[in-house]
C-alpha cells in the first residue's frame, strides 16, 4: 500500500507520462476513476462488456439443456466430429462463479476443444441462489448437482463409464461424491480429473488469512439477515488475495497513468459473480477449511463417514504454479489421500489463467508425472526436480490421457431425451440469474 509506485510524485513512469502528455494522463485517470465508481452502483455492468455477452460471444458452444432441477441445469453439447468416444465427460464447475469459465470465447473454450477431440461433453450450470435458498446445504450440491447429473447422463447414455472433471470448489465436491460412491460400490466413474481443487485445507494459501473462527462467525452474522453471501463480499476477498495485481498495480495503471487495459472475456466472466447460500457457505468454511473433516476422515455423507482412500479410479490432477486460491502444494496432497494411479500436472499461470490455456496461446508450459497406486510417495520438492518439462498447453496432454482410458469411437449419442424438449438451448437460463 505504501510502495512508491502507488503515488504520482514517487513513480518515475507517472512523472514521465505527465511530462509527455502535459498532464493529460491525470485527466484520463480521473475519468477512469469516475467510471469505476459508477460500476459500484447496483446492477452495473463492466464498461464496454457488450463485446462479451453470454450466449452471444461467450458461452457459445452449441448444446442444449437436457435436465433441470431447482439447483442446476445440465447442458449436453453437440458433437463436432463424425465419431465420438463412448465415455462422456461431465464438468462440475464451482458455484462461486458462473460455469462458463471453461466455455469462454471459441478460441479458448475447453468445451469446444474437447468436442473437437471427439468427446461427448456435459456441464453443470448452477443457479444463482437468493434469500429463499438460505437453507441449501453443501450436501444438496452433491445430490442435486453431481448425483442428479450422473442419473440424467445414465438415461441418455446407459451403462457408460463417465469421465468426471471438477474445477476448484467443484473439484472438492466431486472428490466427496467420488469417495461416497466408492464406499457404496458405485463404479460409474471411469476417470476423475481435478483442476486446482483442494481436498486438504491445512495449507490453503492466503485465503486462510480470512478464515478463522471469529471471521466465520462474522460472515455467518452478515449472511443471516440476507440468507446468502453477497457477490461484492466475495469479490473483495479475492482481490485482497492478489492485491498487488488487482488493486495497487491497477491504481497506478488506470488512475495515475490514465491508461486502460482492454477488456477480455476472462475479466467479464470474473465480474459475473454469484451468491452463496448461508448454510452451504457456513458448512464449507467450518467442515472443510477450519476442521479439515474431509482429509481427516470425519466428513459424513448420508450419515456415514467417507474416506478419499476408497477412491481407486485413475486420477488426473492439475495444479497451477501461481495459484492464490488453491496452492499447488496443497492440491498435491491428493497423492497420499487416494489409493489410485495419480497423474499430477503443474502448469504455469494462476488459478484461472493457468487452467484456461488453449493450444497455440503463447507463454504456457507444464510439468507432468504419474504415480502408480502402489508406487512410493514422492515429495513435492523432489517431484519438481523429477517431473519432465514441456512447452505449450496442458490440454493435449490431458486429452491423450483420456483417450488412453476410453473405448473405440462410435456414433454420437442423441441429444437429451424426449422429456427435455421444452428446455432451452445452451447456455440455458440459470447462467443469466
Amino acid at each position: 500500500m505504501l510502495a512508491p509506485s502507488n503515488f504520482a510524485v514517487t513513480n518515475p513512469e507517472v512523472l514521465e507520462k505527465a511530462f509527455q502528455s502535459g498532464g493529460e494522463n491525470f485527466v484520463f485517470g480521473w475519468q477512469n476513476w469516475c467510471s469505476d465508481l459508477m460500476q459500484l452502483l447496483p446492477a452495473a455492468k463492466p464498461v464496454d462488456d457488450e463485446q462479451f455477452v453470454v450466449g452471444r460471444t461467450v458461452a457459445v458452444s452449441p448444446g442444449k439443456v437436457v435436465y433441470r432441477n431447482e439447483l442446476m441445469e445440465l447442458i449436453q453439447y453437440h458433437p463436432t466430429t463424425a465419431k465420438v468416444r463412448p465415455e462422456p465427460i461431465l464438468i462440475v464447475s464451482a458455484w462461486i462463479m458462473k460455469y462458463y469459465i471453461l466455455d469462454l470465447s471459441p478460441q479458448n473454450s475447453l468445451v469446444r476443444y474437447l468436442t473437437g477431440q471427439g468427446f461427448t461433453v456435459f456441464a453443470i450450470s448452477w443457479r444463482n441462489p437468493d434469500s429463499k435458498d438460505r437453507e441449501v446445504a453443501f450436501e444438496d450440491y452433491r445430490k442435486l448437482g453431481v448425483m442428479a447429473a450422473l442419473t440424467a447422463i445414465g438415461r441418455i447414455l446407459p451403462d457408460r463409464k463417465i469421465h468426471a472433471l471438477g474445477y476448484c470448489l467443484g473439484g472438492t465436491l466431486l472428490s466427496i461424491a467420488a469417495a461416497a460412491m466408492a464406499r457404496d460400490g458405485d463404479d460409474r466413474f471411469g476417470t476423475i480429473t481435478l483442476l486446482a481443487a483442494q481436498t486438504d485445507f491445512t495449507e490453503a494459501g492466503e485465503l486462510t488469512l480470512f478464515i478463522n473462527d471469529s471471521q466465520v462467525a462474522f460472515l455467518e452474522d452478515i449472511m443471516w439477515e440476507r440468507g446468502y453471501l453477497d457477490t461484492t463480499q466475495m469479490a473483495g476477498a479475492f482481490r485482497l488475495l492478489r492485491s498487488n495485481d488487482l488493486i495497487w498495480s491497477r491504481l497506478s495503471h488506470d488512475y495515475l497513468m490514465g491508461e486502460r487495459a482492454p477488456l477480455s472475456d476472462l475479466m467479464v466472466w470474473n465480474a459475473d459473480a454469484t451468491r452463496l447460500p448461508y448454510r452451504m457457505h457456513s458448512e464449507y468454511l467450518r467442515k472443510l477449511f477450519l476442521d479439515n473433516d474431509l482429509a481427516e476422515g470425519r466428513y459424513h455423507v448420508d450419515e456415514r463417514n467417507v474416506s478419499l482412500s476408497d477412491i481407486h479410479t485413475p486420477m488426473f490432477v492439475v495444479g497451477t504454479l501461481r495459484d492464490h486460491v488453491a496452492p499447488w502444494r496443497s492440491v498435491y496432497k491428493i497423492h497420499y489421500q487416494v489409493d489410485a494411479d495419480v497423474t499430477f500436472l503443474l502448469t504455469s499461470g494462476g488459478h484461472n489463467a493457468g487452467v484456461v490455456a488453449p493450444p497455440g496461446e503463447a507463454g504456457h508450459s507444464y510439468q507432468v508425472m504419474t504415480k502408480a497406486a502402489d508406487a512410493p510417495y514422492v515429495g513435492r520438492d523432489e517431484w519438481l526436480k523429477l517431473a519432465p518439462h514441456a512447452e505449450g498447453s496442458w490440454w493435449p496432454e490431458w486429452s491423450k490421457w483420456l483417450e488412453a482410458r476410453s473405448g473405440e469411437c462410435c456414433d454420437p449419442p442423441q441429444i437429451g431425451l424426449e422429456d427435455a424438449s421444452g428446455l432451452p438451448d445452451s447456455p440455458g437460463d440459470y447462467v443469466h440469474t
